[in-house]
């Protein structure tokens, strides 16, 4: 199994961040990338990473569970202040397993769970961003150019 980057961020411009500028966790290094584009972009005037939570209804476990969007945004397009909540996540993540695999493995059935639970999280996100007035969007590795 690949291990994943994980660490500190230092924002080289702490006052956009909001939240604790001296606590920001970065889970993988795709976020760190995301991290750093959002701290150096100058049209994005304030980002927060997990600072969010939001509740909703695992498919998986039958539970009411807790998630913390991985971004929230504010930027400025064409004059226009935007605000936007973004998942960095795997491409494969985003697409989902196969649906017809030649084996059905324990290795698959994870994935269906993991994709389960990731559309149930990224509905729950797409809700509360369409009555905030809000974009939520899937970052992948194919949107960060890696």
């Amino acid at each position: 199994m690949k291990r994943t980057l994980q660490g500190k961020f230092s924002p080289r411009n702490p006052d956009k961040y909001k939240g604790d500028p001296t606590n920001i966790i970065y889970r993988s290094s795709w976020e760190k990338i995301f991290m750093k584009w959002c701290d150096e972009r100058p049209s994005i005037k304030s980002w927060q990473s997990e600072e969010k939570c939001l509740w909703y209804d695992d498919p998986v476990t039958k539970k009411k569970r807790r998630y913390f969007p991985d971004f929230i945004i504010m930027f400025e397009k064409d004059g226009k202040m935007m605000t936007e909540m973004i998942e960095v996540k795997p491409q494969a993540q985003v697409d989902g397993p196969n649906p017809n695999p030649k084996r059905r493995t324990q290795a698959w059935v994870n994935q269906v769970k993991t994709y389960l639970t990731n559309m149930a999280k990224w509905e729950a996100a797409a809700k509360v961003c369409e009555e905030r007035g809000w974009s939520f969007r899937l970052v992948s590795e194919k949107d960060l150019g890696i």
